[in-house]
């Protein structure tokens, strides 16, 4: 009994020990570039400035947003939020682990070490949640500070940002088990960038025909910027616990594929 039940114990608690290390491994890196870091909460501000505050003073009533007293850099942010905690996630666990996976085979070495493939993929998610928590909490403060937070309900940003995290996270790195050389990285700025431009990020959903409508609240952005403006504005109901369990189950579901992907390609 003690044989068979032992080894699954004894991996998940290696798994456990070695994603913390390379958590540790990460923070040591970035303890010389966290410049990064900065310019993912800059770039969603230049956003929130350019489209929130600038077109936002031009555009006039938004259909939808005068009757629920929202102004328009109040709706814009928290998409912009949802949209860097994506971000955050998906380049940490596409482009970054790309490099280490690719071209300097960083993941080669440290499997010659007690370190799994396990430990190695919940490490790399590990750090990306924790990444996008940084940007996330700053990226609130900033906008607190402009007033354009009004409810304790915005709290919850960070919690959610959490779970968009970790769906995107996952979806990433299964993605990167996909590509073949770095140009297959376009693709992955092929879906996100027109993702990124239909998910409501800058107008409301009814402006669409219904036929598009129903493909925008098929994307996983649309569920993320509506599970965060919805608690950002202090508006809970039903739909967020839809939204936050589609990011649950896409989260759960690629990171099963990706560690079947990942066991393959480190193992051969």
């Amino acid at each position: 009994m003690t044989a068979t039940t032992a080894p699954p114990l004894v991996d998940r608690v290696r798994a456990g020990g070695g994603a913390r290390a390379m958590v540790e491994r990460n923070l040591m890196i970035y303890r010389h570039t966290w410049p990064m870091l900065l310019a993912e909460i800059f770039e969603p501000l230049l956003y929130l400035t350019a489209f929130g505050l600038g077109v936002g003073a031009l555009v006039g009533a938004v259909p939808g947003l005068d009757a629920a007293g929202v102004s328009y850099p109040r709706f814009v942010a928290p998409a912009l939020l949802a949209t860097a905690a994506m971000n955050g996630a998906m380049n940490e666990t596409t482009f970054n682990m790309f490099g280490k996976l690719k071209t300097d085979h960083t993941y080669e070495s440290i499997l010659t070490t007690p370190m799994t493939v396990r430990s190695v993929a919940f490490g790399e998610i590990c750090w990306a949640l924790l990444r996008g928590t940084l940007v996330s909490s700053a990226f609130l403060v900033v906008v607190a500070l402009l007033g354009l937070v009004r409810t304790p309900w915005a709290l919850l940003v960070v919690p959610s940002a959490l779970l968009i995290g970790f769906a995107f996270a996952s979806v990433g790195l299964l993605a990167v088990t996909l590509l073949r050389t770095w140009q297959d990285l376009q693709l992955i700025q092929l879906v996100m960038l027109p993702m990124f431009l239909f998910s409501t990020t800058f107008f409301p959903l009814e402006i669409y025909p219904r036929p598009i409508q129903v493909f925008v609240e098929c994307l996983p952005l649309y569920q993320s910027i509506e599970l965060v403006r919805g608690v950002f504005l202090g508006s809970p109901g039903p739909r967020l616990l839809v939204a936050a369990a589609y990011l649950a189950v896409l989260g759960v579901v690629a990171l099963a594929a990706a560690l079947r992907r990942l066991e393959h390609t480190l193992r051969t």
